[in-house]
């Protein structure tokens, strides 16, 4: 097996730009990232093969910009696996694919009951896959030859699967909705920040009162500072397992703090002023939180309906099942079908009247691409007239 080459040059990238410049066809490309190990989601290497060119794998740390990739294939279609996981990292460097095919996504859309990269190949190629480098630290310089071998086959395969997935959805007559679905991969917006991320610590449910909870949000935010400052992921400085043990103590010194078992990591003693010093912030601060996060979704928890809402409980549990069947019928997950979430919200304001014209203008405007509100509008519509002349199901429950 000949030793793969890591591109580590911006005059080797160059020239391998017009190297891949002069192959054919579609570009799958892949990113590895450092998750786990690092604060930021960026790419340490990423890989791209063409036909006629080979594959290629690049250092981006080193090479820093990506956009003569971008700009030599702008009008190129190019194929990734779970594309949503990857755009982020690549439009950090510079790359803005125009064009998708998503064979991960494609795998959902016909029905393969196992969607990852390498049970797909496995299915499309008979290829065995080995994926035993997918958790590791790619931020790791200079990377083993196993890892680049590993990394090297996520695309080199990639062109392949796609054409025999290509094939799948033109004989089961998805290429529409496969389309549709990979352009609003590429139209998704950037996630937006999350409020309050401190309540995302695990086992923060368990703290009880709201100094508490002050003395939780400011040791995440020193964590999170010092996560980012020295680019390791939070969980490795001090686990959230062990910020939790120190809300609930609430050690009254430093030196109490220091003795405290539960309270592990590798910086949770090197760094051991910076924790005290957020405990004396949680402690002494007038800017407490709400004792509960902050609704961001004006619809509750589809196990309340029955008692809140009778009306909505019953044209819930009505639609379900009737999405289900249709999901059933085109032989993919009910999730790519309709979001649940869309779904719930309709249920529960639907329009006035709540005809499928205006119901697929609801889900329309909550992201459901067009397909998706063709094959499921009318359904809907007719689930809701039975639920209002017949309510709930005896045996259905809302989810």
């Amino acid at each position: 097996m000949t030793d793969r080459h890591v591109i580590d040059t911006v005059d080797e990238y160059d020239r391998s730009v017009a190297e891949l410049a002069a192959g054919h066809g579609p570009i799958a490309i892949d990113t590895e990232r450092a998750s786990g190990y690092r604060y930021s989601q960026r790419a340490y290497l990423i890989q791209v093969f063409r036909r006629g060119a080979g594959v290629y794998l690049f250092d981006a740390p080193s090479i820093g910009s990506f956009e003569t990739i971008d700009a030599a294939f702008e009008g190129e279609e190019w194929v990734l696996h779970a594309a949503s996981q990857d755009l982020p990292s690549l439009r950090e460097v510079g790359i803005q694919p125009r064009r998708l095919f998503d064979t991960e996504l494609s795998a959902r859309l016909l029905g393969m009951p196992k969607v990852g990269l390498g049970a797909v190949v496995e299915e499309t190629l008979g290829i065995h896959l080995a994926k035993e480098h997918s958790a590791a630290d790619w931020s790791t310089r200079p990377l083993p030859q196993s890892w680049l071998e590993y990394a090297a086959l996520d695309v080199e395969l990639l062109v392949d699967v796609r054409d025999i997935l290509e094939q799948r959805l033109v004989e089961n007559r998805k290429t529409r909705i496969a389309r549709e679905e990979f352009e609003a991969v590429l139209d998704e917006p950037a996630r937006q920040p999350r409020v309050d991320p401190w309540r995302k610590l695990s086992g923060i449910h368990s703290v009880k009162g709201i100094r508490h909870l002050a003395v939780a949000r400011e040791l995440w935010n020193a964590r999170d500072a010092y996560a980012r400052e020295t680019d390791t992921a939070p969980g490795r400085l001090v686990p959230d397992r062990s910020l939790v043990a120190v809300v609930k103590a609430l050690p009254r010194s430093k030196e109490a703090l220091a003795g405290l078992r539960e309270f592990t990591g590798r910086a949770s003693r090197s760094q051991i002023d910076r924790w005290w010093a957020a405990i004396e912030r949680g402690l002494s601060t007038e800017d407490l939180p709400a004792a509960r996060a902050a609704a961001t979704d004006h619809v509750p928890p589809p196990r309340s309906w029955a008692e809140r809402d009778p009306d909505a409980d019953a044209r819930l549990k009505r639609a379900k099942p009737v999405v289900a069947s249709i999901a059933d019928a085109l032989d993919m997950p009910v999730e790519n079908l309709l979001k649940p979430d869309y779904l719930r919200r309709v249920a529960w304001h639907p329009p006035q009247p709540a005809d499928a014209a205006a119901i697929g203008r609801e889900l329309a405007g909550y992201g459901a691409r067009a397909w998706q509100v063709e094959a499921t509008a009318q359904s809907i519509a007719d689930a809701f007239v039975d639920a209002a002349q017949n309510g709930a199901p005896e045996s259905e429950t809302a989810s």
